[in-house]
């Protein structure tokens, strides 16, 4: 899920491990749990914000193969991965409340800067597409 503001400021979390990876707000679906209702959960755990009914589902999703350093996150066997494409776009920057076990920091960042610095291409992918969704 891509986080912005109305001025086109991203937000990007720092993950724990590895350390100089960044992404958007991210994370795996529950047992039986549907892509929107994780995005939303995701949210919440991730950065303390709630959604307020304005969660846009890109209708966009992606599958790829999974790292072999992120392999242990899935069952056995399991190679790849289909990612969700959801946005949220706020009036302006929210104060972020971490999860300390995902996330060691937050900045909002223009779209392009924020591309830049995401940690995968599909991240990447999804805070470029703003430019085409407004």
């Amino acid at each position: 899920m891509v986080v912005y503001t109305a001025r086109g400021e991203v937000l990007m979390l720092r993950r724990t491990s590895p350390r100089d990876f960044w992404q958007s707000v991210t994370g795996s679906l529950r047992w039986g749990e549907m892509p929107r209702r994780a995005a939303q959960r995701e949210l919440f755990e991730e950065t303390g914000l709630r959604d307020g009914g304005r969660l846009v589902d890109c209708r966009h999703q992606v599958r790829f193969p999974i790292v072999p350093p992120w392999r242990d996150r899935y069952e056995p066997g399991v190679r790849y991965n289909t990612e969700h494409h959801f946005r949220l776009q706020l009036p302006s920057r929210r104060t972020i409340r971490l999860n300390p076990g995902e996330h060691t920091q937050a900045r909002w960042l223009p779209i392009h800067r924020a591309a830049r610095l995401a940690g995968s291409w599909t991240n990447r992918d999804a805070i470029l597409e703003l430019q085409l969704a407004e």
